[in-house]
């Protein structure tokens, strides 16, 4: 039995419904990723299934004696208390031995539990928050954007966390990443109902774009056949005989079924207005530090030079100063040792992660013009409605009030207020959250191809992979520049020493240096000769088994799919051993050629 079932959910506020007969079940062990646009009702879904509210008709039914929590998106106002105060709220009563089930997640998730909930970042308060859902030992877990504000280090560990831990998880995210590494299964809310995709994260993307091709290509075919009989209708009497009567129906039915078709929601579009570039040199950093009032030092000795066209990554924990060296650069701030000089001709447009440049009472209309029903737009004026419209805003939203938004369309908000703004700097502070994936790509392509310099914090990984050309880590005692992005910066990062003496580490090293001494002997002359072939029979298995895990019918047999996958795993290794081996016995030949043994 599913430990939760929707069976022909129907619901709505005002105008067309978000869902209708909308059904899913969620089986024990199930990582379900929810999907779909911006305010397409994937909050709201867990609203009905939290029993929050109420569907207009169907049913929302969990089994009995399981237990559900959530972590939502946004932190509640109100909450008060210590860490542990907060977290024991939804904690169930344990009269058995051992640890409190507190106690244990409040240590798994490194949180101190007699700080104040009111005095911490908004990180610490949402990973608190998870806390307090892990602590009351759900069946099924709900979790709405829970990697927003969260630093690298805490979504590797929320990874790792959830891919271990028994019953069934349905999340929202932005973060393709994380959706990679946990989903197995993709849901999303299109056109008022729900499709299923019973496969991991790539495939879907895959089946998803044959899917959309597909419904375009009948809708095509649809609009001209109504084309033809809208022409015909139009020839006069002849259409209105008797015998015609049945194509007059018909034509009538498709009139409807196009008045009732749902469109998909478009694409967001997004222009930097041009101003006058910058000099070369934008920024210059020499030794700079900053430290608070509680001789917390933040920022020590940091150097940098930024170049027009730079697109820069500040990444590190919560915490550790990165919105303090984005306002530093950006002059908001003034170092207390050491100096930062500035080119020439600066315009800088400035992202906020809190949101604060949005008024909650406010209505979108306002919070993009300040009352002003046109916007002047690279030199052409432009109405309001329609720069809205860019954004995906309708006529009816622009006068919707900021509060009653999701969190995706006040970063679609934000993002249209800021770019009313001619810039030739931008800076983004957590600019991805809460965006749908199609909004995502859109947000990147547009910045890779910007001609200006940007600067953003972030913790998405796959954005900081596809936008950023360096990134400034905060690690441990240092702060370092790389170039690349997210993955270049954990392939060039010092690792972490581990306890003990080092030299016990490097002690196969002498077995190397004797390759030079030493000629390879018989057999290991055979070895090396049949390797290469090795090599290409391994690397053929690897890629029928690629191809074989692309396979969609695959994933209909759960036995099949894991035998795959371990399969995978052995000729991977052995892959990497032949690769190893090679490389040690053609060091040997080449170190021992023309030496006597």
């Amino acid at each position: 039995m599913a430990l939760l079932t929707l069976s022909d959910v129907t619901f709505g506020y005002t105008g067309p419904s978000l869902f209708e007969d909308l059904s899913l079940q969620i089986q024990d062990g199930e990582r379900v990723c929810l999907l779909g646009r911006n305010g397409a009702g994937k909050s709201t879904l867990l609203k009905l299934i939290l029993g929050e509210i109420s569907p207009q008709s169907g049913v929302v039914a969990l089994q009995r004696g399981a237990r559900i929590a959530q972590l939502e998106q946004e932190v509640p106002q109100g909450l008060s208390g210590t860490i542990r105060e907060v977290v024991s709220r939804d904690a169930p009563e344990r009269a058995s031995a051992g640890p409190p089930v507190v106690d244990a997640v409040l240590s798994r998730m490194d949180l101190d539990p007699e700080t104040e909930f009111g005095a911490l970042s908004v990180g610490l308060k949402r990973r608190t928050l998870l806390a307090r859902a892990l602590a009351s030992q759900p069946d099924v877990l709900l979790l709405d954007e829970p990697t927003n504000h969260l630093d690298i280090d805490a979504i590797d560990w929320l990874e790792t966390f959830l891919l271990k831990r028994s019953g069934a998880l349905l999340f929202i995210t932005h973060d393709r990443m994380l959706t990679r590494r946990l989903a197995t299964r993709i849901v999303e809310i299109e056109l008022g109902g729900l499709a299923s995709w019973n496969c991991d994260y790539a495939t879907y993307l895959q089946r998803k774009e044959q899917r959309l091709e597909s419904i375009a290509a009948g809708q095509a075919d649809f609009d001209r056949r109504l084309s033809e009989e809208e022409a015909w209708i139009r020839k006069g009497i002849r259409a209105r005989r008797t015998r015609n009567e049945g194509r007059v129906r018909a034509l009538k039915q498709m009139r409807e079924d196009r008045r009732m078709r749902r469109e998909g929601v478009g694409e967001i579009s997004i222009t930097v207005q041009e101003t006058k570039r910058t000099t070369r040199q934008v920024i210059q950093a020499e030794e700079v530090g900053f430290s608070y009032d509680d001789d917390r030092t933040v920022i020590d000795d940091f150097s940098t030079t930024i170049l027009r066209g730079d697109k820069v990554g500040l990444i590190g924990p919560n915490g550790s100063g990165k919105t303090t060296l984005l306002r530093l650069l950006l002059g908001d701030l003034q170092p207390q040792t050491g100096s930062i000089r500035y080119g020439l001709r600066l315009k800088i447009a400035y992202f906020d992660q809190l949101r604060a440049q949005l008024d909650e009472e406010e209505t979108v209309f306002n919070s993009v013009a300040f009352g002003k029903d046109r916007v002047d737009f690279n030199g052409k004026t432009q109405h309001l409605y329609s720069y809205l419209d860019q954004f995906l805003f309708t006529k009816e939203q622009a006068h919707s009030v900021v509060k009653t938004l999701s969190g995706g369309e006040r970063n679609r908000l934000l993002l249209a207020r800021l770019f009313t703004q001619p810039a030739n700097i931008l800076a983004l502070d957590e600019p991805t959250n809460d965006l749908d994936a199609e909004s995502l790509e859109v947000l990147e392509s547009t910045l890779v191809t910007y001609a200006g310099t940007v600067l953003v914090v972030s913790h998405d990984r796959a954005f900081l992979n596809n936008v950023a050309t360096s990134v400034i880590a905060f690690e441990p005692g240092r702060i370092h520049e790389y170039v690349g992005g997210y993955d270049d910066w954990v392939r060039q990062r010092p690792q972490q020493a581990e306890p003990g003496p080092p030299l016990k580490k490097e002690k196969p090293a002498p077995p190397r240096q004797r390759t030079r001494d030493r000629k390879l002997s018989y057999r290991e002359t055979k070895e090396l000769d049949t390797l290469p072939g090795k090599i290409e029979e391994l690397e053929a298995q690897l890629a029928e088994l690629h191809q074989m895990l692309s396979d969609p019918a695959v994933y209909q047999n759960g036995g099949e799919i894991s035998t795959k996958r371990q399969e995978l795993g052995k000729v991977e290794k052995e892959l990497q051993e032949a690769y190893a081996r090679w490389e040690v016995l053609e060091e040997v030949r080449e170190g021992g050629s023309g030496q006597p043994e």
